[in-house]
């Protein structure tokens, strides 16, 4: 039997539609579930503060060319940090490049590591993380076959595969390499089973509640 995966809120507990995903609230409702982490995502403010958001704009502003004052109600990275600590395994997707530093500064400040994954789609982040850190955990996300088959070339520790493109095969051969691998979103029993039956190292999920009783 393979040890049980690391199971992960994406972006907190996304199912309860009553909760604003991204938000501690939805952290803190993904750990009762009885995960382990959470996702989530980070973008960069004009003024240079990393904030947990996903898309590149909120309701008219774009967070890109706004300061942290006009997104108040968005937390940020060191916030995060701070009410985790060592309670939760933490996945840190960075949406945009720019981050890089900040972030590692962040997770230097807070002694965290080794219960940290810092991810994104784009290779010139996670090259330029392992450049400037190479003892961070560092993630490549994988949605499509083109994007899947550059991992071995990347300098990355994890990585993060669309479970539509996850075979047990690929599972051992990810594992060969030295590195792991995480399978996202997946939302139905059946998949969480047979991947963790597989092997995989973290398991990525909306629908928390039901990841927690499936595996758990």
């Amino acid at each position: 039997m393979a040890p049980r995966p690391l199971l992960l809120g994406h972006r907190g507990a996304r199912a309860v539609r009553s909760v604003p995903e991204n938000t501690v609230t939805s952290f803190d409702l993904a750990m009762e579930h009885g995960c382990d982490g959470v996702e989530f995502d980070l973008r960069l403010t004009a003024c240079g503060r990393a904030l947990v958001c996903h898309d590149p704009k909120v309701g008219k502003v774009t967070v890109a060319r706004a300061t942290c004052r006009q997104l108040t109600h968005l937390p940020c990275l060191e916030d995060v940090l701070r009410h985790y600590s060592y309670r939760a395994f933490l996945d840190i997707e960075l949406k945009v490049p720019g981050l890089e530093s900040r972030v590692l500064t962040a997770l230097r400040d807070s002694n965290l590591r080794d219960t940290v994954v810092v991810s994104s789609f784009l290779p010139e982040v996670t090259t330029e993380l392992k450049a400037r850190s190479a003892v961070v955990n560092v993630g490549i996300i994988c949605e499509r076959p083109s994007q899947l088959v550059r991992w071995p070339k990347l300098p990355v520790d994890h990585v993060i595969v669309h479970h539509s493109l996850l075979t047990k095969r690929l599972v051992q051969r990810i594992h060969s390499a030295g590195r792991k691998i995480f399978a996202w979103t997946v939302n139905d029993a059946n998949s969480m089973l047979r991947l963790a039956a597989w092997g995989v190292d973290g398991i990525i999920s909306d629908e928390t509640q039901l990841l927690a009783q499936t595996l758990n």
